[in-house]
């Protein structure tokens, strides 16, 4: 049974030494660390840690967004550790899922995670709703401008496939085919 150390900093230019130092007090044996914002989801040594961890380890972090750019992130984390076998303890917040107060107050805390994203994704569809309500698409803007859709529908009448239409105009294909989506197609079967 071992205490594994995670550390994290956002940016190449930040020092992990104040946490590693709390760390090594506190016991860990062994430090994994990232320089590399909690957004990227491929974090390598995050990855390493969690193929090193065994079955009685704990998995000690400085605090928990050190681990998770959100608490749900952190409670994913934590709830496939639990699974393995794998205790979680965060220096700084009450997390200690070796001890039942530390393990309720997670329970808990993940609890107002699974809520809050309902209540973001609530939000989300209440926004989409009333902007399309107004006449507003949400989502990212089109890549199709009025002149690339002028020249996709000159070209798709002169028989050309949809790929090559992408091409020329360096988007994909499926941005090519939304634009086109009202129009009759005139490019015969074998042209798609």
């Amino acid at each position: 049974m071992s205490i594994v150390g995670y550390t994290r900093v956002s940016t190449q230019d930040q020092n992990l030494h104040s946490q590693i130092d709390a760390l090594t007090t506190a016991g860990a044996e062994r430090i994994y660390s990232d320089k590399i914002t909690g957004k990227n989801a491929a974090r390598l040594g995050l990855s390493e840690c969690m193929k090193f961890l065994r079955r009685g380890d704990t998995l000690l972090v400085y605090s928990t967004d050190r681990l998770g750019r959100s608490m749900t992130d952190v409670v994913t984390i934590v709830a496939e550790l639990g699974q393995r076998g794998v205790e979680f303890k965060s220096l700084t917040e009450p997390f200690d899922t070796a001890t039942a107060g530390g393990e309720l107050f997670f329970h808990i805390c993940a609890a107002f995670a699974q809520m809050n994203g309902r209540i973001i994704s609530e939000r989300t569809r209440a926004g989409l709703a009333s902007a399309k309500a107004r006449g507003q698409l949400g989502g990212r803007p089109t890549v199709m401008t009025p002149e690339r859709i002028a020249i996709a529908r000159s070209m798709r009448a002169e028989k050309a496939t949809w790929e090559t239409i992408a091409s020329v105009l360096q988007v994909g294909v499926s941005s090519v085919r939304r634009a086109l989506a009202d129009e009759p197609d005139q490019a015969p079967a074998l042209a798609r």
